[in-house]
């Protein structure tokens, strides 16, 4: 049986104490990669997930930044070498919150809020860490973007502007370190079913699923699957793919 097998492999996932980030740091872990869980105020939660990935076998531990921040991204590269060596996966899941409204609504803080933390958290976490991956000639740059990049759906347009500054980025990127044998790859989750919302009434969403080619939400799992995948050997000849992971909602085409 094929099997996913990241062992002796460092993986650093960013905004790992979230409700995706934290399934996709464990599933790393789960498939024997070693975890730097980045946090931003959660300190706590990363503490705790770091003992459920240690329980596994593999090494873990929290790491506090900025993702929007070159000093602070250095800073956090200086500790994850020093504590599980130079990554070669590392997961830009990290973003900033804020309330969603319309274009003329919108403060601007929160477009330069989701351009640090989409495009410039990308710029930074490439240029900070991709370098050791070119001496190795390997690497896995995986980043999750969203479905709402594709849809531009009313109230959406702080987030898509992030989102799609961030594709542009690593659509480039792909091109300018594909020949050092480096994938970049992004998974755009949908509306998905996570801790928070798992076995409550909010757990069903008739009005999206509905809107959905498999009528139903997808789960967190979905996507730290889909992360996995992209860090193994298995996607070794897929780089500058945007891959949703959303049941068919938004389907890019040729």
């Amino acid at each position: 049986m094929m099997k996913i097998d990241l062992s002796n492999r460092v993986a650093l996932v960013t905004g790992a104490t979230g409700e995706l980030g934290r399934v996709i740091a464990r599933t790393l872990g789960e498939c024997g990669a070693d975890v730097a869980v980045h946090y931003f105020k959660n300190k706590e939660g990363a503490e705790k997930l770091c003992a459920e990935i240690t329980a596994m076998n593999v090494r873990a531990f929290p790491v506090h930044a900025d993702v929007g921040s070159r000093e602070e991204i250095m800073r956090m590269r200086e500790i994850v070498h020093e504590r599980l060596g130079a990554p070669a996966i590392i997961v830009n899941n990290a973003v900033s919150q804020y309330p969603w409204v319309s274009v003329l609504e919108q403060a601007p803080e929160d477009y330069e809020s989701q351009f640090r933390t989409c495009v410039m958290h990308n710029v930074l976490m490439a240029q900070i860490f991709v370098p050791a991956m070119i001496e190795r000639r390997f690497g896995r740059v995986i980043a999750i973007n969203t479905e709402c990049a594709m849809q531009n759906l009313p109230n959406q347009s702080a987030y898509v502007s992030g989102k799609r500054g961030m594709d542009g980025v690593l659509r480039v990127l792909a091109r300018e370190i594909g020949a050092h044998q480096i994938t970049v790859n992004q998974v755009a989750p949908g509306w998905m079913i996570s801790d928070r919302q798992r076995g409550t009434p909010e757990e069903v969403q008739i009005g999206y699923s509905s809107g959905v080619p498999l009528r139903r939400r997808g789960y967190d799992q979905d996507i730290a699957n889909a992360v996995a995948f992209l860090a193994s050997d298995l996607a070794a000849f897929i780089t500058g793919a945007y891959i949703p992971v959303c049941g068919g909602n938004v389907m890019p085409a040729i």
